[in-house]
């Protein structure tokens, strides 16, 4: 597979275990907390490797990560910065999965 293949959709791994989200080679990934018992996603910091910046990978870990979210019946905190000031206006659709009660974002 080339490495600029950029239509192709990378796959991304939940790692239940090490609470991310992250790429095959695991070196791009979504690193997220469970609160409220579960039912609180925190967001917490996105890490794509320079070598592989500039492909979408960022968003794709997010897709997977608001899609988990969804299917889980879970509400979202978006502490990464990432996803706060670039994913989320690019997104808005997803804003409906966001936490707003006594949890605040710190934009």
């Amino acid at each position: 597979m080339a490495a600029g293949g950029s239509n192709l959709t990378p796959k991304i791994v939940w790692n239940q275990n090490g609470r991310q989200f992250e790429t095959e080679d695991r070196k791009a990934f979504l690193q997220y907390e469970l609160k409220k018992e579960g039912k609180v996603m925190d967001m917490l910091h996105t890490y794509v490797p320079a070598s592989k910046r500039g492909q979408g990978l960022a968003s794709h870990l997010c897709i997977a990560a608001f899609n988990h979210a969804k299917e889980q019946s879970m509400a979202v905190i978006p502490t990464c910065s990432y996803i706060s000031d670039t994913f989320l206006p690019k997104n808005p659709s997803w804003k409906s999965l966001l936490y707003n009660n006594d949890f605040k974002s710190s934009i």
